[in-house]
């Protein structure tokens, strides 16, 4: 009896399913919007937080990277106390919170609607661990306007936490604003 497919054939489709799960897995930008001049003194610049330029296209994203056992992200350094950078209160409670207390906005897709409001997530770097809240979104599809205290929309890949997790990771804080991690709900 003949085989219908030749093996040749069968390792063809065999790469294309592997290439087709891979495009699946990527997060792509989802759009882009246009960066405003913040009207003056309204983009606080605190933990040095980038201020949107006119002109300027950024990207958006409705998604994140794919969830791991440790997911590859980045920590950015955000303040949740009113007044600070973050700009108003946290997404999942409606408050504000103290900058000694561990808390963390995730980007759009990580945040998943709510899902992971008020939950723990693990963060490891700088072979350090830390246990945070998770309170707020950093959000990856809006940006440059009042909202969002004329800042650009958020990469899909981060991970914004207050003083105390960086503290908590051991980092300096002349090196505190940027940090490769790995995170995982707790």
């Amino acid at each position: 009896m003949k085989s219908f497919f030749s093996t040749g054939s069968i390792i063809a489709i065999l790469l294309l399913a592997i290439f087709l799960v891979s495009e699946a897995q990527q997060c792509r930008p989802s759009g882009r919007i246009r960066g405003r001049k913040p009207p003056p003194g309204q983009c606080n610049q605190e933990d040095d937080s980038d201020c949107c330029k006119a002109g300027k296209m950024y990207p958006t994203y409705t998604c994140s990277p794919p969830m791991s056992g440790n997911t590859q992200a980045y920590l950015t350094l955000n303040s949740f106390e009113a007044g600070g950078d973050g700009g108003g209160p946290s997404e999942c409670d409606g408050q504000y919170h103290d900058d000694n207390t561990p808390v963390v906005a995730l980007s759009t897709g990580w945040y998943n609607g709510g899902s992971r409001c008020l939950k723990n997530i693990i963060i490891n770097g700088n072979g350090q661990s830390v246990v945070a809240m998770v309170v707020d979104e950093c959000d990856s599809t809006e940006g440059c306007d009042a909202d969002h205290d004329y800042q650009p929309p958020c990469p899909n890949n981060i991970v914004d936490a207050s003083k105390a997790v960086w503290k908590a990771l051991g980092v300096s804080e002349d090196n505190w604003g940027g940090l490769d991690i790995t995170w995982s709900d707790a």
